[in-house]
């Protein structure tokens, strides 16, 4: 299938929206009493520092929604005043925050179910608004909902499109897409899509197992077991590995992404010579800017002398967990919650680990004056942020008086 003539045709089809409809003003003073924060902004007005009696916060000089995440939940917003009456679905949660999810299926607008790990998309009827969201939809997806009849609104976030057309290029040149991400996030899926060959690698750890097969070969039934779901219908590691081109999914560890990058590179180099380089290897940026912009600013916030470190975002965003990596990898105290309730207590903590198990962890608020670091992934609201710096000042005040 020739997915580039496809996107075209459909973004020139009648049916197809990823502009506003018109409604920005009025959306924009609901996101704002929605999801902002006087707190939020007034931490951020001095200088990300607020103190509160023994508590003092500081706050990640980025963080929260992103453009992109704005720009998505402010369409679907739109897209509920533009089609009042009519059957709004939703391909997957718009964005990986819960509270912006159950708020729009407070708006009446549905989110397509999955059975044994499949969409059921027999549920959407010809004239339907189906919303697409800020990690996109697969090609197959697009193609089926464009045959019913539907009405698309395209929330992608342009960084998303961005690796979509580096998959592209791949392909036109007949390199195979290394796609450094997780195989069953929904961006990855929309991104491998675009793709021709394709083969996805989660972490440096494996990266360094392709590149080790590159050069020295391997036991082939091995290699296609262990990335039986990661890779094209039909690969071939003896073939499909001699024309490489990097791409990430857009919420990776920015650092991670470039090692991957350099190792394939350096092994490319290393088999075909430098003169050889350019048609076996492609590489261009396609990390995302705020994605990088949060990570920086992680570890700058790490390097101060924090008691404890709250990152806040919803359990299946893989941006927010890349920040809690950052904490853990410093042996800070470190809990990433995604709301209020997930603090039981003073003595008591619910939180999720980087194994995606939740914890209880007790006696987790220190005695005496605190520095408490917080940050939030790019999914996440400023009130979410407020809500739970309120929780934990309100908590320490109640320790004092007791």
């Amino acid at each position: 299938m020739d997915t580039k003539a496809f996107k075209r045709s459909l973004q020139h089809s009648e049916n197809y929206h990823r502009r506003s409809f018109g409604h920005q003003e009025e959306v924009a003073a609901e996101l704002q009493s929605e999801y902002q924060s006087n707190l939020i902004q007034e931490i951020r007005n001095n200088n990300y520092n607020f103190k509160r009696a023994d508590v003092t916060i500081s706050l990640a000089q980025a963080f929260g929604f992103c453009w992109g995440v704005e720009r998505a939940v402010a369409m679907a917003y739109e897209t509920r005043k533009h089609f009042p009456t009519e059957q709004i679905w939703i391909t997957n949660e718009i964005i990986h925050n819960p509270s912006v999810n159950q708020r729009l299926r407070e708006m009446q607008v549905k989110f397509i179910t999955v059975e044994a790990g499949q969409k059921d998309f027999s549920v959407v009827g010809s004239g339907d608004v189906v919303i697409l969201p800020a990690f996109g939809a697969s090609v197959q997806e697009m193609q089926l909902l464009n045959e019913k009849g539907c009405k698309i609104v395209d929330t992608t976030c342009p960084w998303v499109s961005k690796v979509w057309n580096t998959v592209e290029k791949h392909k036109k040149g007949d390199f195979t897409s290394i796609i450094h991400g997780k195989y069953n996030h929904e961006e990855t899926v929309a991104t491998s899509s675009f793709a021709g060959k394709y083969l996805i690698v989660l972490n440096l750890q494996q990266a360094e197992y392709v590149t080790n097969y590159i050069l020295n070969g391997g036991d082939r039934n091995e290699f296609m077991a262990k990335f039986s779901k990661a890779c094209s219908a039909g690969f071939d590691p003896e073939v499909d590995l001699e024309r490489v081109g990097i791409a990430n999914q857009t919420t990776m560890l920015k650092g991670e992404t470039e090692q991957i990058g350099k190792l394939f590179e350096r092994t490319m180099m290393q088999k075909y010579g430098p003169q050889e380089l350019n048609d076996h290897f492609q590489s261009f940026n396609t990390i995302c800017d705020a994605t990088q912009e949060r990570q920086d600013a992680m570890f700058e916030l790490v390097d101060e002398k924090l008691d404890l470190m709250i990152v806040i975002g919803g359990f299946n965003s893989s941006n927010t967990t890349h920040l809690q990596e950052i904490a853990i990898e410093r042996t800070i105290p470190s809990y990433h919650i995604d709301c209020v309730e997930r603090i039981k207590s003073r003595n008591a903590i619910e939180h999720r680990e980087l194994n995606g198990q939740l914890k209880i962890t007790e006696n987790w608020l220190p005695d005496g004056k605190i520095v408490v670091g917080v940050t939030s992934g790019a999914s996440t609201p400023d009130k979410v942020v407020e809500d739970i710096i309120e929780k934990i000042f309100e908590l320490k005040a109640t320790a004092a008086v007791v």
